[in-house]
């Protein structure tokens, strides 16, 4: 609780400060008019009126804080709606991409961490620490049109079949279908899940490479125990501990990550959203969503730190 409530200033202060620089861009929340080449003086004057652009920055920003506090985003000049609306309509897109990326990237990364470190400085260690370089290294833009073009312009023989993968979007077909939604998000799923799959099966090869090197590691080995329950149940709760912390703190770089993602495979998702509006300079949109990712970050901190109390009852908060 003491935490959550910490977080509130928090919030205020980002705001203030994301609300600051999109204020002050060129153009401020006026951009998308001003891109009219018969947008006359007067015109704008009458939008500052109507905006209430014309008063001091300071009461702006409260009045865009009061309408927050009340569930109003605001409107979306490039979509023609409201800016809850519209990331409400991207959300469920955003969240099956990144829980996909997600699960993806943790059970595969945290598998090759361990077998990595219980198989310390033989073949498969450097082929996982070659495979991690490899994705922490990868330009995401790249690997992606990489992937399309592998997978789905030339397509891929491999056992005697023919695997082609849609290159776009999420659906062929107007009803809901589960195989051709998968067959659409298998390509994003891998490319966003790429850069946090090395990164997390480092980190895990390192912290448990810490543990097995343990005391009580060689203990539970002395008494006759089996490797895989030394492994699972007395060395990787231990070895978790800080994993937790760059898990937790690449949740909302998921949702950020998606940008680009979600821009070249077309996928109709928030990050395609904000980087629409980012284009034309949808003042409200982008300020909704950089808000709401900023919540995402001071949320899965919170979520790090009950994570850190289940896994080590040492951790106290008091």
């Amino acid at each position: 609780m003491r935490r959550t409530l910490e977080a509130i200033p928090l919030l205020l202060l980002i705001s203030i400060i994301l609300f600051t620089i999109l204020h002050n861009a060129p153009g401020g929340p006026l951009a998308p008019y001003l891109q009219n080449p018969h947008i006359t003086q007067a015109d704008i004057t009458r939008l500052e009126h109507n905006f209430g652009l014309d008063r001091p920055v300071w009461m702006q920003y409260l009045g865009w804080l009061s309408k927050v506090v009340q569930g109003d985003l605001g409107y979306s000049t490039s979509n023609s709606e409201t800016v809850v609306a519209a990331i409400v309509e991207r959300m469920p897109a955003t969240f099956l991409l990144m829980g996909s990326a997600f699960f993806i990237s943790l059970f595969i990364g945290v598998a090759f961490g361990i077998i990595a470190a219980i198989r310390p400085y033989t073949t498969v260690d450097y082929a996982v620490t070659t495979f991690a370089f490899f994705g922490q290294s990868m330009p995401v833009f790249w690997f992606a049109l990489m992937m399309q073009l592998a997978f789905a312009v030339n397509g891929v023989t491999a056992f005697g079949y023919h695997i082609a993968l849609p290159s776009a979007g999420i659906s062929s077909m107007d009803e809901f279908n589960v195989g051709d939604r998968l067959q659409h998000l298998i390509l994003p799923a891998l490319v966003l899940s790429l850069l946090y799959l090395a990164t997390w099966s480092r980190f895990t090869r390192s912290s448990m490479l810490e543990v097995v090197r343990t005391d009580y590691m060689r203990t539970a080995a002395a008494k006759g125990l089996g490797q895989g329950y030394i492994i699972f149940h007395h060395g990787l709760k231990n070895a978790l501990i800080p994993v937790v912390t760059i898990v937790a703190l690449s949740l909302p770089g998921l949702v950020a990550g998606a940008i680009v993602t979600e821009s070249i495979f077309a996928w109709p998702g928030m990050g395609r959203l904000f980087y629409n509006a980012l284009g034309v300079f949808d003042f409200s949109l982008l300020m909704g969503y950089l808000m709401m990712v900023s919540l995402l970050v001071v949320f899965f901190n919170l979520l790090a730190d009950v994570a850190y109390a289940w896994l080590d009852p040492r951790v106290k908060y008091d």
